[in-house]
């Protein structure tokens, strides 16, 4: 919920802050001058460091644009994306314009929300005049790449991977649920043996999020800001369910893991049989790591989970534009996207088409792992918000 509760903190102190005069955008369209000005300088990337995999492609990453473009990146590992948005904050309510810190953001949701409505990212829809825009797959993720969480991007940050809300099971084991109803009957079954990271952990509250989906009879009203009564909308349809499902949870409901990495040492270690994973992917790279025998697979409800694509974004201040223009267009090459997407490496979906590309680019890119289920849209960003305050509210009081 910090991550949510920023965006109320940098209204007001933007509003007070003195007037911001960033350098202009760098001229995109003109890539080779772009190319030129990053030489030299240095991109302090704010990214989740959550995983070592993850953390070791950003390295990859680095060591390609350092030896191509004579760009030096430095993965600053966050905890929290909203670390990175409080530290362009606060260099926004000291008045600084150019020189900041923060060169590039892993972000979306909530974050990226904050900063676009406080004006704090990058303008110019430079995203879009990047050299490899036009390899994203716009057909397929469209509406995905050009909304965050229901809001418009328009150009402030460049997509560069996507997620789906799915069950890892062990099919020697256990067979997976298909539905709500499922799920339900799998706890009651199967007492302390299924669990979720506690809010505001992105994966535990995505998981509310598919609850409250399944559970609100107009769904439509979850993909416009919430109103005055979305809190009373959360406790009458989403609590009722928590209350059925928690007594049957690992622990009795009464505690919860604390992230994704406490979530999959329980899964490792056999306590629980179903685990929680944005990335459909994580199970063949974990077999790959050896950390999971090869009969574990993915699954999702029939009817669709929540997906979303995730972005890297650059502060209004950042010190090295250049630089960060040139990192966020090598993510969307066939090369970094290919790598990316492979369970070996990370397992991350791409998106780009990979039709697009010439039969040697596209023939490095892994088979796929399929979902047999529609990718739903996140609900607006304004949701995320209420949705953790009423489960504090009501299991953390």
């Amino acid at each position: 919920m910090v991550a949510v509760r920023i965006a109320a903190a940098l209204a007001a102190a933007v509003l007070f802050a003195a007037p911001l005069r960033a350098d202009p955008v760098p001229d995109v369209a003109d890539w080779a001058a772009v190319e030129a000005a990053a030489r030299g300088q240095s991109v302090d990337w704010y990214a989740w460091g959550g995983e070592s995999h993850i953390n070791d492609y950003i390295a990859w990453v680095g060591e390609a644009v350092a030896e191509r473009y004579g760009v030096t990146l430095r993965q600053v590992k966050l905890a929290d994306t909203a670390e990175a948005v409080s530290r362009v904050r606060a260099a926004a309510v000291a008045g600084q314009a150019d020189g900041g810190a923060v060169d590039l953001i892993w972000i979306n949701g909530e974050n990226f929300v904050a900063m676009k409505e406080n004006g704090l990212l990058l303008g110019g829809a430079w995203a879009e005049k990047l050299p490899n825009w036009q390899l994203v797959d716009l057909e397929r993720y469209g509406a995905a790449v050009q909304t965050d969480f229901g809001v418009p991007v328009e150009g402030t940050e460049a997509p560069w991977g996507r997620a789906q809300l799915v069950f890892m099971f062990d099919g020697a084991r256990t067979d997976p649920p298909h539905s709500l109803d499922e799920l339900v009957a799998f706890a009651k079954a199967n007492p302390g043996r299924f669990t979720y990271p506690q809010p505001p952990d992105f994966l535990g509250t995505g998981f509310l999020k598919q609850l409250l989906i399944e559970t609100v009879p107009d769904k439509s009203v979850l993909y416009a800001p919430a109103g005055p009564d979305a809190a009373d909308l959360v406790r009458a349809h989403l609590i009722p369910l928590l209350r059925r499902l928690h007594p049957h949870l690992w622990r009795s409901g009464e505690v919860f893991p604390q992230g994704v990495a406490d979530l999959r040492r329980l899964f490792a270690d056999g306590e629980i049989l179903l685990a929680l994973t944005h990335n459909p992917s994580d199970a063949a790279a974990a077999i790959k790591d050896g950390l999971l025998p090869d009969t574990v697979a993915v699954a999702a409800f029939a009817t669709g989970t929540i997906g979303n694509v995730h972005f890297v974004a650059i502060p209004h201040d950042a010190g090295d534009k250049a630089g960060a223009l040139v990192v966020a267009n090598f993510l969307l090459s066939p090369e970094a996207q290919a790598r990316k997407a492979d369970p070996q490496i990370w397992g991350d979906p791409a998106v780009i088409d990979v039709d697009k590309l010439e039969p040697g680019e596209a023939a490095a890119f892994p088979a796929a792992v399929r979902v047999d289920a529609p990718t739903l849209p996140e609900p607006h960003a304004s949701w995320t918000d209420v949705i953790e305050r009423v489960w504090d509210e009501t299991f953390l009081q």
